[in-house]
């Protein structure tokens, strides 16, 4: 059976915990000197990705 390679762009973007992936906040990456400062404070904390997700891409990683 041939290896799985590597999704270079899922990598970059997921932290792969015990049970889960850690995923940042959507919308925190540019033009954040248009939002206010409590969504920017509330982007920093990220977030864990679906259980229906994760099922899809845990190979990927």
């Amino acid at each position: 059976m041939p290896k799985l390679k590597t999704h270079k762009g899922s990598a970059k973007v997921f932290k792969a915990r015990k049970n889960d992936y850690k995923i940042g906040t959507p919308g925190s990456r540019h033009n954040t000197g248009k939002k206010n400062a409590a969504s920017n404070r509330k982007s920093r904390s990220g977030s864990a990705l679906s259980n229906s997700d994760y099922k899809r891409l845990k190979n990927l990683i």
